[in-house]
């Protein structure tokens, strides 16, 4: 009986161990499975390099002998843009926007290589506001918005009335800074405003520039006519960035006393910028690269919906614009630039021709300081730990032609199936 026993325990014992270890095997499979690599250029250095992606994150990055690697396809983040109001036709301030127009706009994009943006809602009746910021937090719901959705941007109505500097901003919906009016629509985003642009020289705009930092909202400077003083006050208060530089400005100003040059000379102050060959002159994105240099440069392309559309007349939020052919969004009542209608892919590209820096600063411009401005630690970057929003790409005659986009580690774009990119 004992005998019988033992043998019993040691046949049990065996049966275990043998189930643990088919477990275990399964369970190793199953990592291996999960497993993803691809192989390209390493778009800060050239060279090449592997990349290990396990559950939509980047597991490895492993540096490959100098032999051929992926025939001239590079590898960088997937780029950031953190002001647009919209894109091929779809306006993100739209009281019926749904999660079906959402979409075709989060793919379009990601056809250009952008990952990550910033939905920005602009001066307007508060009531509207409040349900532009409703409407877009409820698709959060949905995690393939979500994952190219981080927060969200208020581009006023905290702004200068004056001509030129409101831009095209309705003057009847700028008013001073109300911390009543923001925390509700901070509670009506689900707190998922996390960048407001304010002009610093307003009334109440200190306090409030404060308030907001207090609760976690960056503050960034624009449409404004701040004078030094005010300028410095807002920085000390918390502003960390300067909403397109150069834009939001009226078209007559003094050669000595305006909003830029406080601007440019502080230090603690980024600066977001459109290259688009429009809203700023080769010159001035010159200038503002040189004196901000690639750590305080962020690019942007404020793109609105009529991006992507054909040329021609559009009435839009009270508005009659005009897109012309090359691109420029204008708001001739005004006299002045309504948004940009240009990706940031291109702004990519002329950053590059206009300052003459290398595309490890130009990726960075448009996608690791972003990342670090809003605190999206997981973004940004090629490292180990950080999620798998790639983008793969040729540069061909000074473009840049995307050929796969990933986002959480799965394509979610491809223009050619037959790329090899182990995935």
């Amino acid at each position: 009986m004992i005998d019988i026993d033992i043998k019993f325990n040691k046949m049990h014992k065996s049966i275990v161990l043998t189930l643990t270890i088919i477990i275990l095997s399964f369970s190793l499979l199953s990592a291996q499975n999960n497993a993803k690599s691809l192989e390209g250029l390493l778009y800060s250095n050239g060279k090449p390099v592997s990349i290990k992606i396990v559950d939509g994150k980047i597991a490895a990055l492993k540096h490959l002998s100098a032999r051929k690697a992926g025939a001239g396809i590079y590898i960088a983040p997937g780029l950031i843009d953190i002001q647009m109001n919209g894109y091929m036709g779809v306006d993100f301030s739209d009281q019926n926007l749904k999660p079906e127009d959402l979409k075709l706009a989060i793919n379009s994009l990601r056809k250009i290589g952008v990952t990550s943006f910033l939905p920005t809602v602009v001066s307007a009746d508060p009531a509207k506001m409040k349900k532009s910021f409703q409407n877009l937090a409820a698709m959060l719901d949905d995690e393939d918005i979500r994952l190219s959705i981080p927060c969200f941007h208020l581009e006023g109505p905290y702004l200068s009335k004056m001509k030129g500097f409101r831009g095209a901003h309705l003057e009847k919906y700028i008013k001073d800074p109300d911390w009543d009016e923001f925390s509700g629509f901070q509670e009506t985003s689900k707190n998922n405003i996390k960048l407001i642009t304010v002009a610093p020289e307003i009334k109440d705009a200190i306090p409030f520039i404060r308030k907001c930092i207090e609760k976690g909202v960056v503050v960034s400077l624009g449409h404004h006519n701040g004078n030094a003083q005010e300028v410095a006050a807002a920085v000390e208060s918390g502003a960390t960035l300067s909403t397109h530089l150069g834009n939001g400005c009226a078209n007559m100003i003094d050669r000595h006393k305006n909003p830029l040059w406080p601007q440019l000379a502080n230090d603690q102050l980024s600066a977001s910028i459109i290259a688009d060959g429009h809203h700023l002159t080769k010159e001035e994105v010159q200038v503002f690269y040189k004196a901000k240099g690639v750590d305080k440069t962020i690019l942007i392309s404020d793109a609105v919906d009529l991006a992507g559309l054909a040329p021609g007349e559009y009435n839009r939020r009270e508005k009659r614009l005009i897109l012309t052919p090359d691109n420029v969004v204008m708001l001739p009542v005004e006299n002045v630039l309504a948004g940009a209608a240009t990706p940031l892919t291109i702004c990519v590209e002329n950053m590059m021709k206009f300052t003459g820096c290398g595309l490890a600063n130009a990726i960075q411009m448009a996608s690791t300081n972003p990342a670090k401005l809003l605190s999206l630690t997981n973004l940004g970057e090629i490292k180990e730990g950080k999620r798998a929003d790639l983008i793969m790409f040729r540069i061909i005659n000074n473009k840049l032609e995307v050929l796969k986009t990933i986002v959480n580690g799965k394509v979610v774009y491809s223009a050619d199936k037959t790329i090899d990119n182990r995935l």
